[in-house]
């Protein structure tokens, strides 16, 4: 399910034909900028805030996906609540539910009502990385993410492992009724 759901994300054009048959009303920079805004949502409902840094933006024939990577240190004991407060928002925001993966490296897939692909995955280290896949829209150029990053950009250079430490996200102890 996990792998169907992550080649889902990334074949943002035509996501089981859902497209198919759907009047095109947006190009890829409108639809990048909207993926930009899906993740602004999405870090700003995380509480306490988390530094981040804008991931590889990359465009197909029809598509774009837009990435941020969390610098904060997320600690295996506060995973569950991490996942628990993004998948709370968006749920919140309609999104639909594509896959869940609960292995060492926990994932969450979901769809925007407006058909744009979300994913959040927390890897061994503790950096999570998220991703916006849009749906096929009209071809166009694609300006770069505008969003400052909370702390370095590393954008187009290879992200380090997260080395921002937080009282909240990175305790080794099991958060309080807090989140």
């Amino acid at each position: 399910m996990v792998l169907v759901a992550g080649a889902l994300l990334l074949a943002g054009c035509g996501v089981l034909g859902e497209s198919a048959g759907r009047e095109v009303k947006m190009n890829m920079q409108e639809a990048a900028v909207r993926a930009d805004e899906i993740l602004d949502g999405t870090f700003a409902a995380i509480k306490p805030p988390v530094h981040w840094t804008h991931g590889q933006s990359t465009e197909g024939g029809c598509d774009v996906q837009r990435r941020r990577a969390v610098m904060t240190i997320i600690s295996e004991e506060r995973r569950g609540s991490f996942l628990g407060m993004i998948e709370r928002y968006w749920e919140s925001q309609g999104y639909k539910q594509l896959a869940v993966n609960n292995s060492d490296m926990p994932a969450m897939y979901y769809r925007t009502p407006d058909g744009f692909n979300v994913r959040v995955l927390v890897g061994s280290n503790g950096q999570a990385f998220f991703e916006v896949a849009t749906p096929c829209v009209n071809a166009s150029e694609v300006s770069p993410p505008k969003a400052e990053t909370v702390g370095p950009n590393y954008a187009g250079k290879r992200i380090p492992f997260p080395d921002v430490r937080s009282d909240f996200w990175s305790a080794k102890s099991s958060p309080s009724s807090r989140t």
